[in-house]
C-alpha cells in the first residue's frame, strides 16, 4: 500500500523549498489580502488579467464535421446477406402459447 504524505510532511517540504529558492536570490512578493486578480482599468469585473488581450487565433468552421455525421445517422443500415431466422412463438385458439416455430425473415 502507497504510503501518503501527511500535511506535516507537505509543510516541511515546501519550508524547505521556499528556503532553497529564498537562498538562490530569488525573492517573494506579499500581494495583500482582498486583491484581485481582474484588471481595474478595463471595469471588466469577469475577466481575468491573463485573457484580456484579443484572440491569437481563429475559430475552426466545423459546419463540414457536423454535416458528415449527420449524414452517417440517416444513412440505412447494412442488411446481412444471410438473414438469420426468427423464432416465432404461436398461440392456440385460446391464446395459450403452443409452441415455437423458426420463420425465415
Amino acid at each position: 500500500m502507497k504510503v501518503l504524505n501527511s500535511k506535516e510532511q507537505q509543510r516541511h517540504r515546501l519550508e524547505r523549498d521556499m528556503q532553497r529558492f529564498l537562498e538562490k536570490g530569488g525573492s517573494i512578493k506579499e500581494v495583500p489580502s482582498g486583491v484581485s486578480g481582474t484588471d481595474p482599468v478595463s471595469g471588466k469585473g469577469h475577466q481575468t488579467v491573463l485573457f484580456n488581450g484579443p484572440r491569437e487565433t481563429s475559430r475552426t468552421d466545423l459546419s463540414q464535421v457536423a454535416a458528415t455525421i449527420d449524414a452517417r445517422k440517416h444513412k440505412p443500415k447494412r442488411q446481412r446477406l444471410n438473414p438469420r431466422p426468427q423464432r416465432k412463438l404461436l398461440y392456440d385458439d385460446f391464446g395459450e402459447p403452443l409452441r415455437w416455430v423458426w420463420q425465415d425473415r
